[in-house]
């Protein structure tokens, strides 16, 4: 079996591109953002460096169990889920690509996610919800799109960009209140002052940045995601009638539910919004319905010529 980077998932130069771009934008801005608190706070540079990078590899290294934790995702045996295991095992091998680790998160709300910095590495988990209400028909396309994304390789960029600015803004508190402003930064205090103005403004840049470029990058990829899983199984009608039921259905899960969710929905198959918050697509981590819809209805017309 191959690795996963010459899967038979469709290639996507365009989410390449992207992808390419947003970590290379965020990367210069990151280590702009590093270099200046080196220059501005120079009697502290070792922790910084110590801070950032040791905080960054972990986050990498770990990503999948970290996401996991936060989602309350369990691994599960085939002797559990024997169907939803079924499935990713027919997948895989008509995809040609590892297997990844199958998690299940107990909640009522629909949806689904992927994770993991490679293919060796990848969980693919859904919720009890949505195994209750998708079709099999169905599930084969979501989990489908969420083979893609591993394929793809986007689910890590997706984690290492949208830390980048959290990051930023981590070291940024750690040097304003936990002293690193210490030593030479006091000596003087217009230098010290100085510090004080430029580095909130440099980490707000720096996460507003990481912000737009992850929001208009995960806008794609999920795209490209339903792309390549209509591509694959040859039934874009399954995975638009997941998508509908699942879009409907997630309005109906109780508020405070939602928002727990809400800080993942980058990673979810489709958005934990409220059917007010839907309507907003401006800041959303997904393409609208419609847009998703009108592309696979595409598709299935291509696919039937």
């Amino acid at each position: 079996m191959s690795s996963g980077q010459h899967s038979r998932f469709a290639p996507d130069r365009g989410l390449t591109g992207r992808m390419v771009t947003t970590m290379f934008v965020i990367g210069l801005l990151y280590v702009g953002f590093t270099g200046l608190l080196i220059v501005l706070l120079r009697g502290a540079w070792p922790l910084i460096v110590l801070i950032s990078g040791g905080l960054f590899v972990a986050q990498f290294w770990f990503s999948d169990r970290i996401t996991q934790r936060a989602m309350g995702a369990r691994e599960v045996t085939p002797e559990e889920f024997p169907q939803l295991h079924g499935t990713i095992d027919r997948l895989c091998a008509l995809a040609d690509m590892p297997k990844p680790r199958v998690a299940v998160t107990v909640t009522d709300m629909p949806n689904a996610f992927a994770t993991g910095r490679n293919p060796e590495r990848a969980v693919v988990c859904v919720t009890t919800g949505l195994l209750r209400r998708l079709e099999p028909a169905e599930l084969e396309g979501v989990l489908a799109h969420e083979l893609s994304h591993v394929a793809h390789r986007d689910v890590a960029v997706m984690t290492i960009a949208g830390f980048l600015g959290v990051l930023a803004g981590v070291i940024t508190r750690i040097a304003l209140y936990g002293g690193l402003m210490n030593g030479r930064g006091r000596s003087n205090d217009s230098n010290a002052a100085l510090a004080m103005i430029l580095i909130p403004l440099i980490s707000m840049v720096v996460y507003a940045a990481s912000f737009l470029l992850t929001r208009l990058l995960s806008r794609y990829r999920e795209l490209a995601a339903d792309r390549a899983a209509a591509q694959l199984t040859g039934r874009p009608s399954a995975l638009a009638s997941a998508l509908t039921k699942v879009t409907g259905q997630i309005a109906a899960i109780p508020s405070e539910d939602l928002r727990r969710a809400q800080p993942y929905n980058a990673f979810y198959f489709a958005p934990a919004l409220s059917a007010r918050e839907a309507a907003s697509q401006l800041m959303s981590t997904h393409p609208s319905l419609e847009q998703r819809l009108e592309q696979l209805g595409r598709i299935s017309a291509e696919l039937g010529r």
